[in-house]
């Protein structure tokens, strides 16, 4: 049974990106097509075929099973990315477009207005060309302009407190900025006022210690890219490159070289120019790649660690690792001219 996650039992999974989790329930088929030699379109395929009905994630919470809206819009940004399973992406933006799945996620927009959750979902369907002004019949845009508080700061309405962090400041820039009104200049200053001395980003912003985030960082250089904050950007860009280990990965609070840290670390190495350090983070992302030699099942999954493939953690793995694969920004993406079905990596 599929029910709706309320935001107070775990909020980390509005924004999807913040916390591993559990995909549990059996995937459906996604559309055959030509086995392929491209790494990046390897992995997205391979993600395509794990959505439960071609259209959607799932997470388990206490043995029920309930929808992830944030993994399913990373995985939109992955076919994105890599121009495939474009049938997937068009069949997961309709979910989330279903009212259930839509209020669950961003909030009814009065009492509960989630900044993260509005945010990504406003930047998937950018991303995919749909109206993110009447998405679901909700108009996404105007939600997240509403919650941009005088300081600059995108912030949750919620009864269950504010959850907003550097992810949802980034993801406002990113999607407000393709807008024609743009993003606003205030919430640029203050996700760029919030760099560490180092040069990185904190995750969480008024720590009485700034401790820069991989993760965050990535994000927010990407944001003020986009918005053409060039010398805050070349800051976290050079905090990146500093932090960067010698096999090219990237780690996590806790110092553990991973998939997802690399995955979007790269992505602003490519967004930003540094080019010898997204190719040597995309090394790495290779080397986590389940190649010829797995199961067949299994080929083209990106492991979230050197430990190897786990299936639990493998999707969210897969679907941050493949826009740096495939050298492609937030800023950047588009399923324009992508292809509909889900390749398979090519093995003899």
């Amino acid at each position: 049974m599929v029910r709706s996650l309320s935001r107070h039992r775990l909020p980390a999974l509005l924004c999807g990106v913040l916390a591993a989790a559990l995909t549990v329930a059996s995937p459906a088929a996604a559309a055959a097509a030509p086995p392929t030699l491209s790494r990046s379109d390897a992995a997205a395929g391979w993600l395509a075929r794990q959505l439960v009905d071609g259209e959607r994630f799932e997470t388990e919470f206490g043995g029920v099973s309930y929808p992830d809206q944030g993994l399913t819009i990373d995985a939109i940004f992955a076919f994105a990315a890599a121009k495939v399973a474009d049938e997937n992406g068009a069949k997961a933006l309709t979910w989330l477009a279903r009212p259930e799945i839509l209020t669950s996620y961003v909030g009814d927009g009065s009492t509960e207005a989630y900044a993260g959750a509005t945010a990504k979902l406003t930047l998937a369907a950018q991303v995919r060309g749909a109206d993110p002004t009447a998405f679901g019949g909700v108009d996404l845009v105007a939600q997240l302009r509403s919650l941009e508080d005088p300081s600059g700061r995108f912030a949750d309405r919620s009864a269950w407190g504010d959850y907003s962090n550097a992810f949802s400041q980034s993801l406002a820039l990113l999607a407000l900025d393709r807008t024609p009104a743009g993003a606003p200049a205030t919430a640029a200053a203050f996700l760029a006022g919030s760099r560490c001395a180092d040069g990185g980003y904190p995750l969480l912003f008024a720590q009485a210690t700034c401790v820069s985030d991989v993760d965050a960082t990535a994000l927010a250089v990407q944001a003020l890219l986009a918005v053409d904050r060039y010398a805050d950007a070349a800051a976290g860009l050079a905090w990146l490159t500093g932090v960067q280990a010698a096999n090219g990965s990237f780690g996590n609070a806790a110092g553990e070289p991973n998939a997802n840290s690399t995955g979007l670390a790269a992505q602003a190495l490519w967004a930003g120019g540094r080019l010898i350090s997204a190719a040597r983070a995309n090394i790495f992302l290779i080397g986590l790649q389940v190649g010829c030699s797995g199961p067949t099942a299994d080929r083209g999954a990106v492991a979230y660690t050197s430990t190897g493939f786990d299936p639990a953690t493998a999707p969210r793995a897969t679907a941050q690792a493949v826009p740096g694969l495939a050298a492609v920004g937030f800023a950047k993406l588009s399923a324009t001219g992508a292809r509909g079905a889900a390749p398979t990596l090519a093995c003899r």
